[in-house]
C-alpha cells in the first residue's frame, strides 16, 4: 500500500520519528515554491503593479490587508479540521489560489482597461489571498507535528532561510524584467503560478497525524481560549502591535520611492531583494539564538531597534536614492527575521502538540485581523490628510512616527515572557 494510502493513526497517536524527518524535509522543499507564490501575488508585486495603474493609497493600503483581513476565514475552515484531513485543505487552498491569479498572466490584456483595470486586479488579488489563507489554516498545525521542542527555532530558521534563496533569485530576475518590459508584470505571475503547481506536488505527500480528524473543532471552543489563557492573549496583543508597524511602513515607503521619489518599478525591486537578503543571513543565527535565549531578549531588541529606523525614515528624502533605501530594506528585514523567528518560537511553545489547531488558528486569525486592518486605515488617513491639503511629507512622517510607538508598545505585554 503507498505510504499516502495508509490507514489511518489511532486518535491522539504521534507521528514516528521517520514520518516526522519526512514531514520536514517535504517542508524544507516545497515551501520555497509556496512562498514565491505567496509573495509574489500578495506582497510588493501587486503593490507597484497598483501603483503602474494608478490606485489611490486607499486601493494600495487595502491590497495589503488583503490577505491579513481575509484570515477571519480560517475560523470557518477550521471547522473542516475535524471531518477532512489538513492536507487536503491544504491543497485545496492552494489550487484556488493558483486558478484565481491566472487572469493576471494577461496583464498586457486588462492593464489597458482603463477605469476597470484597477478593481480587476485587486479583485484578482483578493482571490488568491481566499486560497492562501485557507491554506495556511492547517500549515502551521501540520509543522508542529514534525518540529522538536527543543529545535523550533533552528527548524524554522532552515525553513525560512531555504525561501529567501528563491525569492531572491526570483526578485532579481523579476527587476531585470521589469527593467527591460516596465509593464511586463504577466510573466511574473505566469512564473509564480507554476511554482505553486509546483508545491502542490510536494505538499500532496506530507505525513499527518491523526489526532484532530474525527474531533469535531467548534469555532466558539477555539475562541474561548482566548479568555481562558493569560498567555496567549498577551502573545496575541504583542504581534498585533508589532505587526500593524510594519504592515504600515513597508507599502508606503514603496509608494513613496515611486511617486515622490521617482525610481522605477525595477529600482524599488532591489530593495525587495535586499530585504529578502537581510532575512537569508540572519535567520539562521536568529534560530539559534532563541532556541539559546528564549524569545524575551530578541523581541527587545528588535523592537526598539525597528522603533528607531522608523524614526529615522523622517528624514526620508524627496529625490532618486536607490541604494540607501536598498540598504534601509535589509535592515529591516534582519530585525523583522529576528521577531519573527522569536514569535513562531513563543506560539509552538504554548500550543500543545496533540491538537494544535484550535490555538494556532485563533492566534492567526487574531494577529493577522489585527495588524491587517492597520495598512487600510493608513491608506485612509493618507488619503485625507492629503486630500484636505497637508503637505505629502508631514502626512507620511506622521504615519512612520506613529508606526514606531506601535513597534515600542508591543513590548508591554510581551514583557511577561522571559
Amino acid at each position: 500500500m503507498p505510504a499516502g494510502d495508509a490507514p489511518p493513526s489511532p486518535p491522539g497517536t504521534p507521528l514516528s520519528e521517520a514520518a516526522r524527518r519526512r514531514g520536514r524535509w517535504l517542508a524544507w522543499l516545497s515551501h520555497p515554491a509556496g512562498m514565491t507564490h505567496r509573495f509574489a501575488y500578495t506582497s510588493d508585486l501587486p503593490t507597484l503593479a497598483l501603483v503602474s495603474l494608478g490606485a489611490s493609497e486607499i486601493v494600495i493600503g487595502l491590497q495589503r490587508a488583503l490577505e491579513h483581513l481575509g484570515q477571519l476565514l480560517q475560523l470557518p475552515t477550521l471547522r473542516a479540521v475535524g471531518r477532512v484531513r489538513k492536507r487536503s485543505i491544504l491543497v485545496a487552498g492552494q489550487l484556488v489560489a493558483i486558478l484565481a491569479g491566472l487572469p493576471l498572466v494577461l496583464w498586457y490584456g486588462f492593464a489597458s482597461r482603463g477605469p476597470g483595470a484597477v478593481p480587476f486586479a485587486l479583485a484578482c488579488f483578493a482571490g488568491v489571498s481566499v486560497g492562501i489563507v485557507i491554506s495556511g489554516t492547517v500549515w502551521f498545525p501540520l509543522l508542529r507535528s514534525y518540529v522538536e521542542p527543543e529545535r523550533i527555532g533552528s527548524f524554522f530558521g532552515i525553513l525560512r532561510t531555504g525561501w529567501h534563496v528563491t525569492l531572491i533569485v526570483y526578485f532579481l530576475a523579476a527587476q531585470r524584467w521589469l527593467a527591460a518590459h516596465p509593464e511586463g508584470f504577466g510573466l511574473l505571475f505566469a512564473v509564480a503560478s507554476v511554482l505553486g503547481i509546483l508545491r502542490i506536488a510536494l505538499v500532496a505527500r506530507l505525513p499527518e497525524a491523526e489526532g484532530e480528524r474525527g474531533t469535531p473543532i467548534r469555532v466558539r471552543e477555539a475562541l474561548a481560549l482566548v479568555r481562558g489563557e493569560p498567555a496567549l492573549r498577551r502573545y496575541l496583543a504583542g504581534m498585533s502591535l508589532f505587526g500593524g508597524a510594519r504592515q504600515a511602513v513597508i507599502p508606503f515607503v514603496i509608494v513613496w520611492m515611486r511617486r515622490e521619489m521617482g525610481l522605477s518599478a525595477a529600482d524599488v525591486l532591489l530593495a525587495t531583494v535586499a530585504s529578502f537578503a537581510g532575512g537569508l543571513v540572519s535567520l539562521y543565527l536568529w534560530g539559534r539564538l532563541v532556541d539559546r535565549s528564549g524569545p524575551g531578549p530578541v523581541f527587545r531588541g528588535t523592537a526598539v531597534a525597528t522603533a528607531l529606523m522608523m524614526m529615522a525614515l523622517h528624514w526620508i528624502p524627496a529625490t532618486p536614492v536607490v541604494w540607501p533605501m536598498v540598504a534601509l530594506f535589509f535592515a529591516f528585514a534582519v530585525l523583522f527575521a529576528g521577531f519573527g523567528v522569536a514569535d513562531t518560537h513563543l506560539l509552538f511553545s504554548i500550543t500543545p502538540t496533540q491538537a494544535p489547531s484550535r490555538h494556532l488558528v485563533v492566534a492567526s486569525v487574531t494577529t493577522s485581523t489585527l495588524s491587517g486592518l492597520v495598512p487600510l486605515a493608513a491608506g485612509l488617513a493618507l488619503e485625507q490628510l492629503l486630500a484636505v491639503g497637508v503637505p505629502t511629507l508631514s502626512a507620511y512622517r506622521g504615519l512612520f512616527g506613529t508606526a514606531a510607538v506601535l513597534a515600542l508598545l508591543a513590548l508591554i505585554p510581551l514583557r511577561h515572557f522571559r
